[in-house]
């Protein structure tokens, strides 16, 4: 492994050779003359130091010096583009001219700066929606292979959070959590092809990123947007001369955190001070560092991106091709993915039919850590004194210990594997009519595949008799698991498809001072999910054929022993059709004005409600275009908005939803024979609909100071009705005992604050600062519905602890956010040094009744969220830093409670805090108020120190060269592994035993454009 570094370093030395020796595609058209003059800023005149100045359509360019001058050779008829962050982007024609001095205006002047939108464009200036945009050097930096943790931190009102996991997406929550149904991320637009993946893009390849928050921006998207809207734009090829991009990096990954446990000396003074003593079994002598044991000693990363564009008269290019490789903390985790993508736009008939065609295509292989969870719960409860192995090299067991097992031979006995791979092609044409009018039509295949394997081998089959629990992720509970006889085996192979066809016409026109855009379209999409098949198989001749033999194991010599071929209902197929409509109107750049409708018709849902309608309008006064604005010297800009709208949600749900469906309902005796029994699992629904969210937001976007500092503030309402949710029903009237049917409802209310400022803008030193500030308030209004009977409360969330059987941590509760926590109430110890907990009634008690003396806890729910960016150049050195920080949540700690049994420390480790505890208290570690900590943290996430030299050759342009750290540091009181625990899904922040640990990144990266 030690080699590698060295080999890629080598190869890398290789392609920058075989690069520098490429031919150029220099223009010879016209004559080429030497450009000089000087850069100042606006606002204060001074000279700008480091500003990028590049030949529109070519990688040749130049960057200004201290004193603001620079110089560079180009075509007489060229355009020049000088670039520098914090200020607006600025073309000017050479025309022959030697001497160009250019003043840069402050970026808060650029309201013209394009924003995507659904089904076209629009500037900043005229929005009247709440849109967040980020451009590459806003992202997150580091080995980040997740489009989700591109953002964490950044975006006001984004909830992102990650685990260690390489193979594990971020979960990403905007504006709080609208559903229980679904996992409530946002709704992706990756060039205009709706719901792509977002694995095929590399995030080399990220041109901009606009996130679409409030209904009158993601309206547009009917019944997918409740969730928020998320438009990735990649980068396309120009006019002119070829580039050549190469950027990549190597990452060294060290554990950042270790849960603090006994080791062997420590156990056995805390055993022998309580009058206990470890079993001949458990104590062979050793101490064993297990957490250790199962991690890698440091994991490292690889990042190569290579990248083609440029064009002609008529038609651009850009091309990449992306690998990265991470290794998982974890033994055997490991992510590895290689994305091709092609993009090509011909312009044809005098530029007025545009034709463009885009493929990508990601190629994954995630290794796991075969049984993971299990694996991450013993590498913490696995005694010290035992040995990872016996003297003879086999591993060490001892199984008359319940729930026991050696984690280094789980993870060295199986094998867990799957190969994603996704494919996107898109065609589009755009045709420019007359009258203001263009028609575009966008067509896009979509194809996803996995294959999947696992295999444990013959080791595992001792694990049978010995009460091993699959241990899923919350609120799923555990059961028991059977691994067969001599090894064994489940390969299973999946496709899902998706053909969208959407077509619309926009109209554009301006009469005086209105002007008018409206789009009309229509959009038709089918998929298919789950075509494919699995299959089950054991005892094997030999464990080292894997998954990949089945022909050669005998499940049928296995008495009783049946192939299992997955679960019902995998297959699915369903159709959208949407019709839809928006019209934007401006007075003046003064008074603007937006409204949308889309009608969205879907298979998904009952056949009475097929049809649902999403409207959406929205208005914005630019208050600083008021005469009575024009001699005051304060603001720059200054613009309100306000917008309502309707969104739908209808993810989450499966074709069979709303049907009847018959299954499986155990065996019965017919006539001595044991006979499967069928019948009704689920009733039909004909009136169920989609869930729908409404939101209402009022926006101020401003700038003061000439610019230096600029800002938004929004305040939002949304409520999600006609929540979907499983009731009970009389079996008498309804034989499945069941029926899914609208009628809960969720709401959100929040307010988010980002402020971009710069205090230093010198020649000697720019330094430039954004921080975003967002607090959300989550409460389930209702889960009840007035034709079925069922409780407006549900417990969830079973954790692993053994003698807690029956023991939840969560509610869904009206009148309460979503994963609230609820369990017994810790009063302390009683005198005998026992602890005990409030009854229901106030009394004290240290038997108290699971569900019935339950009280609330705490909420997981962050109170405010803070994300802190810092960029400072001085010559040709860059720095930045960033700082995120979540406040006001709580987690509940089920991990340390688990490790907080005194009473069993000759079976099981404990931490080194429990040296405290009595072993004589029984209750110690039962799951309470006790255990719910203080999740708040800050966090360094990332600091990039950069060195960059432009003009280096006539076909080098630039090289930076940078150093980085992710997760440098964290502040929290939280005594677990990591206090960044999983926010999205139903039973968000809950700590039980699974969570992967986080790791420290130390990077050296390698920036080239030719």
């Amino acid at each position: 492994m030690k080699q590698v570094p060295m080999l890629l370093h080598r190869m890398l030395l290789l392609c920058l050779c075989a690069l520098l020796s490429l031919p150029t595609f220099a223009d010879s058209a016209s004559a080429d003359i030497t450009v000089s003059g000087k850069v100042t800023a606006a606002d204060n005149n001074e000279p700008l130091i480091g500003v990028n100045i590049r030949v529109e359509g070519t990688s040749n360019g130049a960057v200004t010096d201290i004193d603001g001058n620079y110089s560079l050779t180009c075509a007489s008829d060229a355009t020049l583009v000088f670039s520098f962050l914090g200020y607006a982007e600025q073309k000017v024609s050479v025309n022959n001219q030697k001497v160009i001095n250019v003043s840069l205006a402050n970026a808060a002047s650029a309201l013209n700066e394009v924003v995507v939108v659904g089904y076209g464009q629009s500037s900043r200036k005229t929005l009247t929606s709440a849109v967040t945009t980020m451009k590459p050097e806003d992202l997150n930096r580091g080995a980040i292979s997740d489009v989700g943790q591109l953002l964490q931190g950044k975006v006001p009102g984004l909830n992102i959070s990650a685990s260690g996991d390489p193979n594990r997406p971020a979960a990403v929550i905007l504006r709080g959590a609208s559903t229980i149904n679904s996992s409530q991320g946002p709704f992706y637009v990756i060039d205009n092809v709706p719901g792509a993946d977002i694995s095929t893009i590399a995030p080399d390849d990220i041109a901009t990123i606009d996130v679409l928050k409030d209904a009158a921006a993601t309206a547009i998207y009917g019944n997918r947007a409740a969730n928020g809207v998320i438009m990735i734009t990649t980068k396309k090829g120009k006019k002119g001369q070829g580039v050549v991009s190469y950027n990549g990096f190597v990452g060294s990954e060290t554990v950042a955190s270790r849960l603090d446990m006994m080791n062997s000396a420590e156990l056995k003074a805390f055993l022998a001070a309580n009058g206990q003593s470890m079993t001949p079994a458990n104590d062979k002598g050793a101490d064993t560092d297990w957490q250790k044991a199962v991690q890698r000693e440091q994991a490292m990363s690889y990042n190569h991106n290579l990248s083609f564009s440029g064009g002609g008269e008529h038609h651009t290019y850009s091309a990449s091709l992306n690998y990265m490789n991470k290794e998982g903390i974890l033994l055997e985790s490991n992510f590895q993915r290689v994305i091709a993508r092609l993009q090509f736009d011909q312009s044809l008939l005098n530029d007025k039919v545009k034709l463009g065609m885009q493929v990508s295509n990601a190629s994954t292989k995630s290794d796991y850590t075969p049984q993971r969870n299990s694996v991450l719960g013993q590498m913490i409860t696995y005694l010290p004194t035992s040995p990872v192995r016996n003297p003879d090299g086999t591993f060490f067991e001892n199984f008359t210990t319940g729930g026991y097992f050696n984690p280094v031979a789980m993870v060295e006995n199986g094998q867990d594997q799957t190969k994603f791979n996704n494919l996107i092609g898109a065609f589009t044409a755009q045709v420019q009519l007359p009258f203001g009018l263009s028609y575009n039509m966008n067509f896009s295949h979509q194809r996803s595949t996995s294959l999947h394997g696992e295999y444990y081998g013959s080791y595992y089959s001792q694990y049978n008799s010995a009460n091993f629990y699959y241990k899923p992720e919350p609120p799923a509970v555990h059961f028991l698991q059977n691994f067969g006889t001599n090894g064994s085996a489940v390969r299973n192979t999946y496709e899902n498809t998706n053909n969208i066809l959407e077509t619309f016409l926009t109209w554009n026109k301006t009469f005086g001072s209105h002007d008018i855009k409206a789009v009309v379209g229509y959009s038709w999409q089918d998929n298919t999910i789950g075509d494919g098949f699995q299959v089950t198989s054991t005892n094997f001749p030999v464990d080292n054929i894997g998954f990949n033999n089945f022909a050669l194991s005998n499940p049928y010599a296995i008495n009783g022993y049946r192939i299992n071929f997955g679960a019902d209902g995998i297959y699915q197929q369903n159709r959208l059709i949407s019709d839809f409509a928006r019209l934007n109107y401006s007075f003046n750049d003064k008074y603007l004005l937006q409204g949308s409708i889309r009608r969205d018709g879907s298979s998904v849902f009952g056949e009475n409600n097929q049809w649902g309608y999403f409207p959406s309008v929205g208005a914005a006064w630019r208050v600083i275009e008021e005469g009575f604005m024009e001699n005051q010297n304060f603001f720059d800009d200054l613009k309100i908005r306000a917008s309502y709208g309707v969104t739908g949600n209808s993810s989450g749900f499966n074709a069979y939803t709303a049907l009847f469906l018959s299954g499986s309902l155990g065996s019965y005796y017919n006539n001595g024979t044991l006979t499967a029994a069928l019948g009704p699992t689920k009733a039909a629904n004909p009136d169920l609909q989609w869930e729908k969210t409404t939101t209402k937001n009022i926006g101020l976007d401003f700038s003061i100071l000439k610019g230096k500092l600029s800002g938004t503030v929004e305040v939002y309402e949304k409520t999600t009705d006609g929540m979907i949710y499983s009731y009970a029903v009389d079996r008498v009237l309804v034989p499945a005992g069941s029926i899914v049917a609208n009628g809960g409802s969720m709401n959100n209310k929040g307010v988010e604050l980002s402020l971009n400022i710069t205090p230093i803008s010198s020649k000697n030193l720019y330094w430039t600062s954004g921080i975003n500030l967002a607090s959300n308030t989550n409460k389930i209004v209702s889960l009840s519905n007035p034709l079925f009977s069922g409780g407006d409360a549900v417990r969830l969330t079973q954790p692993e602890g053994s003698g807690q059987t029956g023991s939840t941590l969560q509610i869904l509760k009206a009148g309460y956010p979503l994963g609230q926590f609820f369990s017994f109430s810790y009063a302390g110890k009683d005198a005998n040094g026992i602890s005990q907990y409030f009854k229901k009634n106030g009394e004290l008690t240290t038997t108290p009744a699971i569900g019935t003396d339950y009280y609330y806890v705490g909420s997981p729910q962050p109170k405010l969220l803070l994300g802190w960016t810092n960029t400072l150049r001085f010559g040709n050195f860059d720095f930045n830093f960033f700082i995120r920080g979540v406040f006001g949540n709580k987690i509940f700690n089920a991990t340390r409670a688990d490790l907080f049994r005194p009473t069993t420390a000759q079976f099981t480790n404990i931490l080194t805090d429990v040296a405290s505890e009595s072993a004589k208290d029984v209750n110690s570690h039962r799951y309470s108020s006790r255990f719910v900590e203080d999740g708040s943290y800050v966090r360094l996430d990332n600091a990039t120190l950069g060195y960059t030299i432009k003009g280096i050759s006539k076909y080098l342009q630039s090289v930076r060269i940078y150093a980085a750290v992710n997760n440098a540091f964290t502040w929290t009181k939280y005594t677990g592994i990591d206090p960044e625990v999983n926010q999205g899904g139903i039973a968000p922040g809950v700590d039980t035993n699974n969570f992967y640990p986080k790791t420290r990144t130390l990077m050296l990266g390698l920036n080239t454009s030719f």
